[in-house]
């Protein structure tokens, strides 16, 4: 169900800009935008390109499941689950899988195939877009880099719930979320997924 609601974000997301102009200047799409105007046009500029290239076929989510940890730094995992779902020729591929203990601990890891459409990763990754660095008296979020790509770390140090999310290869998203933990635990359940062998799945 989830996985349905994120494929209909994307989709109303490509339908609203179908029709925006774009510019091709290829330098400055690999800019990131500076303003939501910016955003707008890249948004455009992706939904015209996607018109000429048309829909792009998501990987099997089976590679995907094969790369989600055996285990989340000591948490057990309790479940493990792949899908594909597709509307109006674009898909989705998702494979996930959930980790914890009986203390409360908690740990689930998604990882994405959206197939390099712009606009889903925008609709589904919306920090892609903007450079973010906000720190409270109860924890942060902030825009930052993992091994060379783009990503999004937030954490409340009160709840010691946090989360941090990976773009690879501009068409996976990775997206690792713990509850009751530290950020170091977090983080080394993403370092347990070999993000270049999922950049080499076409």
């Amino acid at each position: 169900m989830k996985t349905i609601k994120l494929l209909a974000i994307f989709l109303s997301l490509a339908v609203l800009t179908w029709n925006c102009a774009s510019k091709d200047a290829e330098e400055e799409a690999k800019e990131e935008p500076k303003n939501g105007l910016e955003a707008l046009q890249k948004l455009g500029e992706e939904a015209e390109r996607m018109s000429k290239e048309g829909p792009k076929e998501t990987v099997d989510p089976k590679l995907l499941k094969e790369l989600l940890p055996a285990d989340a730094d000591g948490l057990k995992r309790k479940e493990a689950s792949s899908e594909k779902s597709a509307a109006m020729g674009f898909g989705v591929s998702t494979a996930k899988a959930s980790y914890r203990d009986d203390n409360g601990q908690d740990i689930d890891v998604n990882i994405t195939d959206v197939a390099g459409m712009g606009v889903a990763l925008m609709g589904m990754a919306a920090w892609s877009m903007a450079s973010i660095d906000k720190e409270t008296e109860t924890g942060y979020e902030k825009t930052t880099e993992y091994k060379g790509h783009k990503a999004f770390e937030k954490y409340n140090t009160q709840s010691k719930n946090g989360e941090i999310s990976v773009i690879v290869a501009n068409r996976y998203i990775v997206q690792v979320e713990g509850r009751d933990v530290e950020m170091d635990k977090i983080k080394s359940v993403l370092d347990d997924i070999d993000l270049d062998k999922l950049a080499d799945i076409k």
